[in-house]
């Protein structure tokens, strides 16, 4: 595939470290991730050294005074080797984040730093064990007792959850119906009263530490809160969620292109009946197809990712993006697994794990048929 419309020069030089950190650093050693489901925490501060966490946080908070495309060409790189067990789109692009929009002076200058340098993981307890894309109805409560909050609930499916040290929790400080009284308070993970539930074991991403969070009376001072005043949760969630969308839709066209690239190079060495599957004609047919949708997905990335670098992307046309270009994705990958034959079907050949891991993105940063709400809602 050729250079993205947004990449610059300096991009592209981002683009050599990225794959060459991602070849060395995560490739050799995605197996052991897999198997203890959680990359070794080195990973974090060793990244944090070459200036990979919190590119696009600004520089007098630690961080590299860059722009979301330098976030995705990391995501894109993770993404060729085939990786989903390093949490880092979220720590840099959407944690981060939250704290440099919403955080006071003193929030920014105390966490930006740490997340930069790796010293401090990042996590977002949204979910709930009752509640998924209807964060309206979180039942995590946080009542002020003093000048603390003490919080009590639990949480599901959080990213990162298992190496945390830093969880910007959903909460509800207020009573009040729906999207009222909903808060956002930083907890520290070594707070008494928190607890890690199991690692969640999914269909895919199996070296993620997607864990359960418990939250059992647990004390924070109400200077964690995120924002100036109580209630402003649900508003700084739906304007932060945009580019969590994006993130995947970045995410989701790497797979398609990684998958594609992978299955010409497997179908052209392997044969059958005497001559190579790509010559078939229904492979060469399926992967026209593959490469064709791969090329539209890529040149709507690109569109949004301009918009967004300008600061025009708007929640309908991201939403578009995410559903669309995940929906692809998985097809592709599907496509592409059965080109494999039968070992496209075995977890040591990378369409495999391509193929469960993509599953995921329908789902996840609100379902595809939420997209569609959105979507149906700017019509």
């Amino acid at each position: 595939m050729g250079k993205p419309s947004w990449e610059t020069e300096e991009l592209t030089a981002l683009r050599e470290m990225a794959r060459a950190f991602c070849e060395k650093e995560i490739a050799p050693n995605s197996e052991r991730y897999l198997e203890q489901h959680h990359v070794d925490r080195d990973l974090w501060t060793k990244a944090g050294e070459l200036g990979l966490l919190c590119m696009s946080i600004p520089e007098e908070y630690g961080g590299g005074g860059g722009t979301f495309a330098h976030e995705a060409v990391l995501i894109e790189e993770q993404a060729r080797v085939v990786d989903s067990s390093w949490g880092q789109s979220l720590h840099n692009g959407i944690i981060a984040h939250y704290i440099l929009a919403y955080g006071s002076e003193e929030q920014k200058k105390h966490w930006l730093p740490k997340l930069a340098s790796g010293e401090v993981v990042g996590a977002i307890a949204m979910t709930e064990p009752g509640t998924g894309s209807d964060l309206q109805n979180v039942k995590t409560k946080a009542v002020k007792d003093g000048d603390d909050y003490v919080i009590d609930g639990n949480k599901t499916f959080i990213t990162n959850g298992g190496q945390a040290d830093l969880v910007i929790t959903v909460v509800k400080t207020d009573t009040g119906e729906g999207a009222k009284g909903i808060s956002l308070v930083l907890v520290e993970t070594d707070r008494e009263g928190f607890s890690r539930g199991r690692i969640l074991d999914k269909v895919g991403m199996k070296g993620q530490d997607t864990a359960e969070l418990n939250y059992t009376g647990v004390r924070v001072p109400q200077s964690n809160l995120l924002g100036d005043q109580e209630g402003l949760g649900f508003i700084q969630l739906m304007t932060q969620l945009p580019q969590e969308r994006l993130i995947i839709a970045v995410a989701a066209v790497a797979g398609m292109e990684v998958a594609l690239a992978k299955t010409i190079e497997y179908t052209k060495d392997r044969t059958a009946f005497g001559k190579p599957v790509f010559a078939f004609q229904n492979t060469k047919f399926k992967l026209a197809e593959v490469a064709t949708e791969a090329h539209v997905a890529r040149v709507f990335l690109d569109d949004c990712m301009e918009k967004h670098l300008r600061g025009e992307l708007d929640i309908p046309t991201v939403a578009m993006a995410k559903w669309w270009t995940t929906d692809r994705a998985m097809a592709a990958a599907d496509t592409c697994l059965q080109l494999f034959g039968g070992y496209g079907y075995m977890n040591e050949y990378p369409i495999a794990r391509l193929w469960a891991d993509n599953r995921v993105q329908l789902i996840y940063g609100g379902t595809n048929e939420i997209m569609k709400e959105i979507i149906s809602r700017s019509l």
